[in-house]
């Protein structure tokens, strides 16, 4: 092995060091049962509930007019869970909970593999599609999108590099998206 390779394989080792760390540092919150309840009634309504809830209210608000972009945010999402299931069938992480056994699961998996996190993806991607375009709703869509990526966690179900990619892929995907309208 060279010199290059070794360093890499010494930055993976501290990049899952560092990721269990915070994955079992985060989970702990888990133990306390208020703190799993909210958690997990927000990854449920990650699931797509609040975001289909929050394009509801804004065809309702503003009408046809809002379609074509409803209709955007729709194939971009789409686009984002093409990926999301490539990456997952491709990369075949384990969750933490099945790695880890002080990790305690606060919330049934949607999927059997970790890596990106779907609901972060999609989190992300809405925040930014519909806060563009509608910024009055950013004081309600910021704070969720961030409890999403943080239920993620806190439940066992991602480390944190899953919801970092999977926000990263979220933004990226919005961006060109509302990039490509203007």
């Amino acid at each position: 092995m060279n010199r290059f390779q070794l360093k890499m394989l010494h930055m993976q080792d501290q990049l899952l060091g560092w990721d269990t760390y915070w994955c079992l540092r985060l989970n702990r919150y888990s133990t306390r049962y208020a703190v799993a309840r909210l958690f997990k009634l927000i990854s449920r309504m990650g699931d797509g509930w609040f975001w289909y809830g929050m394009v509801l209210f804004v065809w309702a608000w503003y009408g046809m007019v809002v379609l074509p972009l409803l209709i955007q945010i729709s194939l971009t999402s789409l686009t984002g869970l093409a990926i999301y299931k490539l990456l997952k069938n491709k990369t075949l992480r384990p969750r933490p909970y099945q790695v880890h056994q002080a990790i305690m699961l606060g919330e049934r998996p949607l999927d059997h593999f970790s890596f990106p996190s779907g609901h972060t993806l999609h989190a992300v991607l809405f925040t930014v599609m519909l806060g563009v375009s509608f910024p009055l709703l950013l004081p309600v869509l910021l704070p969720f999108m961030l409890l999403v990526a943080a239920s993620r966690v806190i439940l066992g179900l991602h480390y944190p590099t899953d919801v970092m990619v999977g926000a990263a892929i979220g933004g990226v995907l919005a961006g060109l998206s509302l990039c490509m309208t203007v």
